[in-house]
């Protein structure tokens, strides 16, 4: 009795890791795709997101301190300022929200301090901010970004 033996060839081995490497290398192209996609969309975001940020930070700030005759629209050291006036206990102080050299900023003084519009601490970079009062308790806000993106926002005060 004679047994048969199975003759190996080259193309048995040669079949699965070619397979494995094209495999391996299709894996890897979508993975990379992917990463760039990921890392195109959250730079696209967090450059075009800065004007819609700074404007939800004075919609926030506005509605924190919506109280009757304590937000209005002025002047700081030169710069067009949102002016919120607060009292704690029996001192007032203001909260000075306006666009110096490319940023917007914040400042929070007890009145009577006298400062200047370098000294408030830096919230965003913007390349222009402007405030209007467009009739009793509605206020327009708008903002350009370092992009050129301006986005522009409408808030009505309920104290007013």
């Amino acid at each position: 009795m004679r047994f048969r033996t199975k003759h190996r060839h080259m193309i048995d081995l040669l079949f699965p890791v070619a397979l494995f490497f094209v495999f391996a290398l299709s894996a890897l192209t979508v993975l990379l795709i992917a990463a760039r996609i990921y890392q195109s969309t959250t730079e696209h975001s967090s450059l075009h997101d800065t004007s819609r940020t700074s404007l939800s930070y004075i919609s926030e700030k506005l509605h924190q301190s919506d109280e009757a005759g304590s937000v209005s629209l002025g002047t700081f050291d030169g710069c067009d300022a949102l002016i919120i006036q607060q009292t704690h206990g029996e001192h007032t102080y203001y909260t000075y929200i306006y666009s110096y050299e490319g940023q917007l900023r914040e400042l929070f003084v007890k009145a009577g301090v006298n400062t200047s519009a370098s000294s408030g601490m830096a919230i965003l970079e913007v390349q222009d901010f402007s405030m209007e009062e467009l009739s009793d308790g509605l206020l327009k806000f708008s903002c350009t970004d370092q992009e050129g993106q301006t986005t522009s926002s409408m808030i009505g005060l309920r104290s007013r």
